[in-house]
């Protein structure tokens, strides 16, 4: 690594102490770009990385409410507009205790190249509350939504900043938040995405992160000559992006074995189809944010406070949450004969789990690129949004397969060109950078 790259990474510390997140975000990426400012002087010269790794605008406001028994609760909420070279900014609203200033800079900055990879015009952006909507009733969570909304709307619109949905923010959210936005705007817009199917919602939306991720995984796997058919899946979470990736996996013809939540994971050999994935979904609404349940009605073996990566399969998709595979479970996952690892989540991998992956030449793709389907779809909701006009599932669904389609093979060839083949880490990194950097460029110091 450059001294010039480690000089930037010296400096974000230092500039951002306390958020090791956002530090691994930005570590990861500038490793990548060495290569790039090597052949084209002009991006260090204009300081692009520099200027990308800085928000554009980041937001702190608080937010004052009242719960079913008449107290004032305060909670404190985020917005970080980070880039809108290429686009409105574009990216979640988290609702949940760990949310931090730090993590949501990690999010965003991570949204940028997401956002950019799938070739719609979208910047990226992220924001969110430490509020927990988990035991909430749901007139406490809409005065909270308000009370959010209220600060919030004056900071984005459908051609400046599109929030979505994140962990914690759901159908019901979106409704609250939009119903606010358009009591203080008077106006029916796109302004969120997620929305009611019956209010300008997309169709597939809920599934698409998981769908999206296990078509990225299918092209991955063709490139070794394999196929998703027949192969044995360890997924961890069971949230939206794990359902989706389950329905998928099983459609394809492979099977799911594990599901996970901060309680552990269960381990179910004979493949979670048909009533277990409905199963998921009388999960996720039950608040709990537990699986055992799951290993009670299916009779099958629960391993408490462990996570699902010691199992023997062939694929392995982390759809939970950051850092939740680390260097010791990458080599168990490589031991136990795993030949693909295909993020669904936000860095869930960490930067020694990622160099255990590389070292061994296994396949391994990170959330940015295979987890962009979400994104994506929003972005699609966007349009039919503009259109005033609604697509089919199936429509929707096979531009989400090409627009992974076109993803995979940016990462592939970009990752060629620059001379790291196979390299999905390197050319996702590369490709979504490119983009914005010459948009940058174009627009002049902003």
């Amino acid at each position: 690594m450059s001294e010039y790259i480690n000089k930037i990474i010296a400096e974000v510390k230092a500039k951002n102490p306390a958020e090791p997140e956002f530090h691994q975000a930005v570590q990861e990426v500038a490793e990548s770009l060495d290569v790039v400012l090597e052949r084209h002087p002009e991006y260090k010269a204009a300081r692009i990385l520099e200027r990308m790794v800085e928000p554009e605008r980041t937001i702190i406001f608080r937010v004052p409410w009242m719960d079913d028994q008449g107290n004032i609760r305060i909670n404190r909420g985020f917005r970080v507009e980070f880039n809108s070279a290429i686009g409105p900014y574009k990216g979640g609203l988290r609702f949940h205790p760990s949310v931090t200033l730090g993590i949501l800079k990690f999010l965003g900055f991570e949204q940028i190249f997401k956002n950019s990879l799938t070739t719609l015009p979208m910047g990226g952006g992220k924001g969110g509350s430490d509020f927990d909507p988990k035991g909430k009733s749901d007139n406490e969570v809409m005065r909270f939504c308000q009370s959010f909304m209220t600060e919030l709307f004056r900071h984005i619109g459908p051609d400046t900043d599109v929030p979505a949905g994140d962990i914690g923010v759901g159908g019901r959210e979106i409704g609250f938040l939009f119903g606010q936005y358009k009591r203080l705007r008077n106006e029916f817009s796109g302004v969120l995405t997620g929305k009611g199917l019956n209010w300008g919602g997309s169709l597939v939306r809920p599934e698409a992160t998981g769908f999206g991720a296990v078509y990225f995984a299918e092209e991955m796997l063709k490139t070794r000559g394999e196929k998703i058919d027949g192969k044995v899946f360890a997924v961890s979470g069971f949230g939206n992006v794990a359902w989706g990736a389950v329905i998928k996996i099983n459609q394809l013809g492979g099977k799911v074995v594990t599901l996970s939540g901060p309680d552990g994971f269960i381990y179910d050999k004979d493949g979670i189809s048909g009533e277990k994935i409905d199963y998921m979904l009388k999960l996720r609404a039950s608040a709990q944010d537990a699986v055992e349940p799951y290993a009670k009605e299916f009779k099958v073996p629960f391993y408490a406070g462990k996570r699902p990566w010691g199992i023997k399969v062939d694929v392995a998709m982390p759809c939970a949450t950051q850092n939740e595979l680390d260097g010791n479970d990458a080599k168990e996952l490589i031991k136990n004969g795993c030949i693909c690892v295909c993020e669904g989540a936000n860095m869930p991998t960490t930067l020694e789990g990622y160099k255990v992956f590389t070292d061994a030449k296994i396949l391994y793709s990170p959330g940015k690129a295979s987890n962009a389907g979400g994104v994506a779809t929003s972005g699609l909701e966007m349009s039919q949004n503009s259109m005033r006009l609604p697509w089919s599932r199936e429509e929707v669904d096979n531009r989400l397969h090409e627009i992974m389609i076109r993803i995979h093979n940016t990462c592939v060839t970009t990752a060629d060109r620059f001379g790291f083949p196979g390299n999905y880490v390197i050319g996702a990194n590369i490709a979504g950078f490119l983009k914005v950097a010459d948009a940058m460029l174009d627009q002049g110091l902003v």
